[in-house]
């Protein structure tokens, strides 16, 4: 028995977030940010002062993938970290004055790479796309938690 990875959502949405990523790569790269980075500054650009576990969970990333983001993104001048004023073993994670200036620009860039990726769907299949794939991504989570799958219906 053979695998169709062309009937494969695993490897269509594999394959996709790789393209993806690189285009957005491309077009935040002149404003000095890489993709995980981009991925950290929209948390923070929602909710700034934010902790590294904090963070971790809200992008599904690995521990040492946030520690190296968060160590490069202090390094480059895009964040601060303060202890975290009710756990001392916790830090904070602040946007600089840099980082914030580059909300519009970056923001652009990624809306410009959604544009380019959902041209050739209309309106209404890039929402139901879109929503076809948040309830995939709950489905996995809940997996994840140990929970059942939802009903379909």
């Amino acid at each position: 028995m053979t695998f169709d990875k062309t009937a494969s959502a695993g490897y269509l949405a594999n394959h996709m977030a790789r393209l993806f990523a690189h285009g957005l790569q491309q077009r935040i790269q002149p404003l000095g940010l890489a993709p995980a980075q981009f991925m950290t500054l929209l948390e923070l650009w929602d909710a700034d002062g934010l902790t590294q576990k904090q963070l971790r969970d809200r992008l599904d990333v690995e521990q040492a993938t946030m520690a190296n983001t968060l160590r490069r993104m202090e390094r480059d001048g895009l964040i601060v970290r303060r202890p975290h004023p009710d756990d001392g073993r916790a830090q904070q994670a602040w946007l600089t004055p840099a980082a914030r200036a580059l909300r519009a620009a970056a923001t652009d860039a990624a809306r410009d790479q959604n544009a380019r990726a959902l041209a050739d769907l209309t309106e209404a299949e890039a929402a139901a796309f879109l929503d076809l794939m948040r309830r995939v991504i709950r489905t996995l989570r809940a997996a994840e938690d140990g929970e059942p799958p939802p009903d379909p219906a």
